[in-house]
């Protein structure tokens, strides 16, 4: 086996072999495979085809000592491990990210955030020139983060608006209209006729969930305050989270959960007391995130959010910024995408 992967290296095509192909010089190959510019555009063809036929793969160290740049993006998650591999959410932002990546010819490196202790690791590695620029979503607003990077002198786009400001709103992001979802949510169980209409949060150190419970507050005026109940984004806090709502208002009606697993977690509870849905009480979540939306009884409305094309337009901007220097390409700005109502059994 030793032997076959010796083999295999020592018949690797080099750049000589390309030059020979070519008919040109193993510095004029250099140029073209690792993007440097004075070549003649006859000379460029024909070092590419030699490269398609031989198969050569440039040496990226190589090109990068030439580009200033080594194709891979680091995609930073202020979670825990725990609640990035069980919420489908950070999957289908993740998918969204790398499929843009991967389409530009891009590595995405991914880095996590078990605790406090692990921001000055995330910062060293982004400082170390080891990466073009960063992906960073789930903040939450006291998070060193965002300061960190920034000290890190990398260039950033950030999933979902930044809760924090330096009066210069530098922050590239892209989000979706929290708000906006949320007071189609709460006028849809006022149309139904609901009038004990609570709300289970997000954590309000997240502006997602700040802008969601505004929302609320929107079109309820100013509700009992018995009918907001402080959740996490977990099935486990929806769960807790409805418990706690039939103990202090018994005759709720309806619910707008801040995202589909606490919708989940409201939905089991509701069934265990004998609560039927939507007779008894009306339930809307918020991303339609269809594993979590397939696994409820009945079918759940919810507010839909595209997280896949988030994912892609953070990586979209990143990518932009990073190639800035053209002049065609401008300075990103951020993006905030529509929601749309999704209607269905529970609501």
């Amino acid at each position: 086996m030793r032997r076959a992967e010796v083999s295999e290296a020592v018949s690797r095509p080099t750049l000589e072999a390309v030059a020979a192909r070519a008919g040109v010089s193993r510095a004029t190959v250099s140029r073209v495979v690792n993007g440097g510019d004075g070549v003649r555009e006859p000379l460029v063809e024909r070092v590419r085809q030699a490269v398609e036929e031989l198969g050569y793969v440039p040496n990226q160290a190589a090109r990068s000592l030439v580009t200033k740049r080594h194709d891979a993006v680091a995609v930073v998650i202020a979670e825990p491990e725990t609640r990035i591999f069980t919420d489908p959410f950070f999957a289908l932002q993740l998918r969204g990210i790398s499929k843009e990546l991967t389409a530009q010819d891009n590595q995405l490196v991914l880095l996590l955030t078990e605790g406090r202790d692990d921001h000055a690791r995330v910062a060293r590695y982004l400082a170390g020139g080891h990466v073009d620029g960063a992906l960073v979503f789930s903040l939450h607003l006291d998070d060193p983060l965002p300061g960190l990077i920034e000290g890190a002198g990398v260039p950033t786009v950030f999933g979902g608006r930044p809760g924090w400001s330096d009066g210069s709103n530098s922050a590239v992001y892209v989000d979706c209209d929290n708000r906006g979802g949320a007071q189609d949510a709460v006028r849809h169980l006022v149309g139904l006729g609901r009038r004990r209409i609570a709300h289970i949060t997000g954590p309000l150190d997240q502006t997602s969930a700040a802008d969601r419970l505004q929302g609320y507050r929107d079109v309820m005026g100013e509700p009992d305050p018995r009918l907001v109940v402080l959740s996490d984004f977990t099935l486990g806090g929806g769960e807790r989270a409805m418990s706690e709502l039939l103990d202090r208002c018994p005759d709720v009606d309806a619910v707008f959960a801040a995202n589909d697993l606490t919708a989940l977690g409201a939905l089991r509870v509701l069934r265990e007391h004998g609560r039927r849905v939507p007779e008894d009480v009306a339930v809307i979540g918020f991303d339609d995130v269809l594993p979590v939306t397939e696994q409820t009884g009945p079918s759940l409305t919810t507010v839909r959010q595209d997280i896949e094309e988030m994912g892609r337009l953070m990586a979209r901007l990143l990518l932009r910024a990073l190639t800035r220097d053209k002049p065609a390409t401008g300075a990103p700005s951020s993006v905030i995408l529509p929601t749309t109502l999704v209607r269905r059994a529970s609501a």
